[in-house]
């Protein structure tokens, strides 16, 4: 008797991206309504900068808060060779973007219809490891559609994700670890509960040091981070108390999570911009994969803004004890579960010493920065060119279109033949009410990239 196998299935991946969802406690306990509206409106205009993160994948879902434009597709399409990319959006956007696929009858069943394909095996995959993304898997798979979920940690393991991602966690894993591995620093602090208390500690803190950082359990892109620097508060003990007191009243957040207070490190900006970060990802099996390296841009407030990648952005000293540690944390992670993307934040100090800030346990907003690296400059991109990204440069008011700041800046885009220019990563920015351009510029050089950039600003007439 003849035997009959199945013919192999094709690989498919579909991505949700469940921004807001990874902060979502923090995002429903910001006070002023307006705040947290903008703060979700914000999240969901990054969603077209995000295709870049599956630039490797030829052919793949992608379920969105809002529509891509159709331009914009196209162009990422065509610079990144990706043949076909499906577009699901929800018709709610509440900014729990799996809730919204659960809730939406046709963008949940043409889900089960491709997990039910039996020529595909189908991966989802997303921004973040959410209790709400578990519950779409779940609910997926109770309506008999095969799926894998190899970014992410099983059920038992997800809390894996909201310890280590935060900033308790995270300081928590360090003390820990002190002994262990000595070059896992974290800046001398501790954490609390209350704001009352925790306006005590800062201002004794500022009032000893000349400075203190306090930091919200886990909050996002700089908000929920307060930076205090010599000279911002009054040096009298009591009256600085109440100046962070008063503060912390103004968002409900720091009465409803623990409050990290730390003290005020002197940064070097001259190695990585002040700020190295190393991002690797945990595979199904556990085995740890190292990614990249690289400096991050953060302003005076602790704002993230984007990244800067290449081998000269630290010394070989330094490169070896960032990747060392990573490596170090991401054991630990491993043996907890946790399976998926996570990075390390770093400081450079004035007195040498690297400290941890923070580990975004998730994709990052390094992460498809790399993937268009990689998949436009080659492996050797650490050694072949310098990368450097901006997630929202503050255009000039006016009406902009996607295709006009494409025509503008052609003399700079990007050239595969050179493998030099500008990508412009989103189109969504440029409708906001304060209309930004996310961007990816690759030179040879740093300085190469830099007269990129600053002929970019010329172009636009931004400073």
């Amino acid at each position: 008797m003849k035997q009959t196998t199945e013919p192999p299935r094709r690989s498919k991946y579909v991505y949700i991206f469940n921004m807001s969802e990874d902060v979502w406690p923090f995002i429903a306990a910001i006070s002023d309504v307006k705040e947290r509206d903008n703060e979700i409106t914000e999240n969901a205009n990054l969603v077209d900068r995000e295709l870049f993160a599956m630039a490797d994948e030829s052919d793949f879902v992608f379920v969105s808060p809002r529509p891509i434009q159709s331009d914009f597709l196209q162009y990422f399409q065509e610079l990144m060779n990706v043949k076909n990319v499906e577009v699901l959006v929800p018709s709610r956007h509440s900014g729990q973007i799996c809730e919204d696929t659960l809730t939406d009858h046709a963008v949940f069943h043409r889900l089960v219809e491709l997990g039910k394909d039996p020529s595909l095996r189908i991966s989802l995959i997303s921004y973040s490891t959410t209790p709400q993304f578990l519950k779409l898997a779940e609910h997926l798979r109770r309506s008999d559609a095969k799926i894998y979920t190899p970014e992410s940690p099983e059920n038992e393991d997800a809390w894996t994700v909201n310890f280590f991602g935060s900033k308790s966690g995270i300081r928590q894993l360090g003390q820990q670890s002190a002994a262990e591995e000595p070059d896992f620093l974290v800046a001398d602090g501790l954490i609390c509960m209350g704001i009352d208390d925790a306006a005590r500690i800062a201002a004794n803190k500022y009032v000893k040091k000349g400075g203190v950082v306090l930091k919200t359990n886990k909050g996002h892109s700089g908000a929920g981070v307060l930076i205090f620097r010599p000279g911002d508060l009054p040096a009298e003990y009591s009256v600085c108390e109440k100046a962070i007191c008063d503060k912390l009243h103004k968002d409900e957040y720091w009465e409803l999570f623990p409050i990290v207070i730390e003290d005020f490190v002197n940064v070097n900006f001259a190695v990585a911009g002040g700020f190295p970060n190393v991002e690797f990802k945990i595979r199904k099996s556990g085995e740890i994969d190292y990614l990249y390296y690289c400096g991050m841009r953060v302003n005076k407030l602790g704002i993230f803004g984007g990244v800067e990648i290449n081998k000269n952005i630290v010394n070989d000293r330094l490169e070896t004890q960032m990747i060392d540690t990573g490596f170090f944390i991401g054991e630990k992670y491993a043996a907890a579960g946790y399976r998926g993307y996570f990075d390390v934040d770093f400081i450079a100090a004035k007195n040498g010493k690297l400290y941890v800030s923070e580990s975004n346990v998730r994709r990052t907003g390094g992460t498809y920065a790399y993937q268009m690296t990689v998949e436009l400059i080659g492996d050797e991109f650490m050694t072949e060119s310098y990368t450097l990204s901006n997630s929202n440069m503050r255009l000039n008011p006016g009406k902009y279109s996607f295709s006009g700041i494409r025509s503008l800046l052609e003399p700079i885009l990007f050239n595969k033949k050179t493998k030099e220019g500008l990508v412009i990563a989103s189109a969504n920015l440029l409708h906001h009410d304060q209309p930004g351009l996310a961007y990816v510029i690759f030179g040879k050089t740093k300085k190469r990239a830099i007269e990129i950039e600053t002929k970019m600003k010329g172009l636009l007439e931004v400073e």
